[in-house]
């Protein structure tokens, strides 16, 4: 087997989907010179054209998303109804950015005066890499290029060694839909493939991933003084008051919170906080719902817990319960492999957990939930920011005004009042601590591709 090849596999049955072929320091600045000689003409086509395109892209992601569904699927493990899902989140975003491109790049005249006009013009920033995820490729992807695109950039993307031949597909269309070959350019391969972007004079970068590695391409990339914007991992936590009255729903709501696509998103719910007086009830109801899902083939109708992407992640799991156990956790289902091929785990709900335990202090990423019980709303609020991360943070209650004020004492770039693991495109998408930096979506996430130039204009 080439170590010139990336090998695709699929973690649901261990079958190689693919061999490709990977980049190496001569592709990738060929690449780079593509793209350079593409910025020039890019940035100079009306807002109004590159908006056209992407938003023939929007229709050939419909049209085709059977068969994207089907790749993403084979790639990553999750649920056919997941993928395709996945696909229709990402056309409703790119929706909102095509509404919204032209508030957000347009010219703002600031002040005028008979003989002073003052202005800001939003100008690219030029060619930009995104090096994307593999939980999300479509909705993580559609945050960066596309409003990139859009604000008149030219986009190196390498798409995660787990998700490439989605990253193809993304390519494919997006060429189809009018995009030039010199603005949009894949390079495949592993991280070393991703170190050889870092050494090239980009002019930003924007990364989704998780802590550790985000903190490694800041620190490569900062002495070049670009942008770079990191979107990272997060331990999001979730409060139930004891003022809930549906307390069934909202144990359905959230278990599908904490394990939908496996648990492996950045803002999916990572433990739980319930008040002493509906612990036992919230427990009960939470159990009967994930026990209730079905598991196996993500390619079989009504399956909603397929396979783990990484295998690698099978044993990091099997010790955070082990390590919870041993502290003086209850396991009560799930959390075991499931014998027999692919990346199978069974959904882990631990109780009596407290944070001596790794499951309620570093990020699981998988199928997997500590359910803590509390006294009260100081108690809550203490042990939701007692995290290095600052992604989400939900509180279900009756009572928004004591909702609010236990979200404005956490902190975290997104606060849920009776709803959790959701994205919105109209509102920021920005992390605190080792959550990341920067925004993506809203109109700060479409101006985070521009920089701002001011104009003072004399006319006298």
């Amino acid at each position: 087997m080439s170590t010139d090849n990336l090998i695709i596999c699929n973690p649901a049955n261990g079958e190689t989907i693919a061999e490709l072929k990977k980049d190496n320091l001569e592709t990738v600045h060929a690449k780079l010179q593509k793209l350079k000689e593409g910025q020039a003409v890019w940035k100079q086509i009306p807002l109004k054209e590159r908006i056209a395109i992407i938003q023939e892209y929007h229709q050939l992601l419909e049209r085709d998303i059977e068969q994207l569904s089907i790749t993403l699927t084979e790639e990553v493990g999750k649920p056919l109804q997941q993928s395709r899902n996945e696909i229709n989140g990402s056309r409703s975003r790119i929706t909102w950015m095509i509404e919204n491109a032209h508030l957000s790049l347009s010219e703002e005249i600031m002040s005028q005066s008979e003989n002073m006009t003052e202005i800001i013009r939003h100008e690219p920033l030029g060619v930009i890499c995104n090096i994307s995820a593999w939980n999300y490729p479509y909705l993580v992807g559609t945050n960066v290029f596309i409003p990139a695109l859009l604000a008149g950039n030219v986009v190196f993307y390498k798409p995660s060694e787990y998700a490439t031949l989605t990253g193809l597909h993304i390519e494919r269309l997006l060429k189809e839909a009018g995009v030039p070959d010199n603005v949009f350019q894949v390079t495949i391969g592993n991280g070393e493939v991703g170190g050889l972007l870092l050494e090239l004079p980009l002019d930003g970068y924007f990364f989704t991933g998780s802590y550790a590695t985000g903190k490694k391409i800041y620190e490569a990339v900062a002495p070049k003084m670009v942008p770079c914007q990191c979107e990272l991992g997060g331990k999001d936590p979730l409060y139930v008051t004891e003022d809930i009255t549906d307390i069934k729903s909202v144990a359905e709501g959230t278990a599908d919170g904490a394990f939908y696509n496996n648990g492996q998103s950045c803002c999916a719910v990572e433990r739980i906080y319930v008040h002493e007086k509906v612990y036992e009830e919230y427990l009960f109801a939470f159990i009967n719902e994930v026990e209730s899902w079905k598991l196996g083939n993500p390619k079989e109708e009504g399956v909603y817990i397929g396979a783990i992407s990484r295998a690698s992640q099978l044993p990091f799991l099997e010790n955070q319960v082990k390590d919870a156990i041993s502290k003086g956790a209850f396991l009560v289902t799930g959390g075991e492999r499931v014998n027999g091929e692919g990346n199978y785990f069974k959904p882990a709900v631990l109780a009596n957990v407290d944070h001596r335990m790794l499951v309620m202090k570093e990020e699981s990423f998988g199928p997997i939930i500590g359910i803590m019980k509390v006294s009260n709303d100081a108690e809550a609020i203490a042990l939701m920011n007692d995290t290095a991360y600052g992604l989400t943070a939900s509180v279900y209650s009756s009572n928004q005004k004591r909702a609010e004020a236990i979200l404005e004492n956490v902190n975290s770039g997104t606060g849920y009042w009776n709803c959790c693991d959701r994205v919105s495109a109209a509102l920021p998408w920005s992390g605190r601590k080792h959550s990341g930096f920067g925004s993506s979506l809203s109109h700060a996430g479409i101006r985070a591709f521009t920089k701002p130039k001011a104009y003072h204009l004399r006319n006298k």
